[in-house]
């Protein structure tokens, strides 16, 4: 992964066009760059990134900014007392518990998608 600006891109091999096909992830806008090597490949996703700005500053829009790492979700008061439970008797707060069960979710379902 390789980041610019806050935008953080991934990469993978394009075997028909023999060169790595790169695409920023962290964002629903579709920005995507192309390089034959590292150092080519974070250029290109500078240039691409700097181009998305530019644009969007040309036609006068707010560019989507890459996710803050901050969600509202809304929750029975059932799971919401059960949460605070569970939290509580780790000695966590509610905002620790849920990051790390989602990021233990997260890692799980990667794992085995990509085995």
């Amino acid at each position: 992964m390789i980041e610019y600006k806050g935008y953080r891109g991934v990469v993978e091999f394009d075997s028909e066009l023999g060169q790595f096909h790169g695409r920023v992830v962290n964002m629903r806008n579709v920005i995507s760059f192309y390089g034959s090597s590292v150092d080519e490949l974070r250029e290109e996703m500078a240039t691409s990134v700097d181009t998305y700005l530019k644009v969007c500053a040309e036609k006068e829009i707010d560019p989507e900014r890459p996710y803050s790492g901050k969600f509202m979700v809304r929750i029975s008061p059932e799971v919401h007392r059960a949460v605070a439970q569970l939290a509580a008797a780790g000695g966590q707060s509610m905002n620790e518990w849920i990051s790390e069960t989602i990021e233990g979710i997260v890692k799980a379902h990667t794992i085995g998608t990509n085995s």
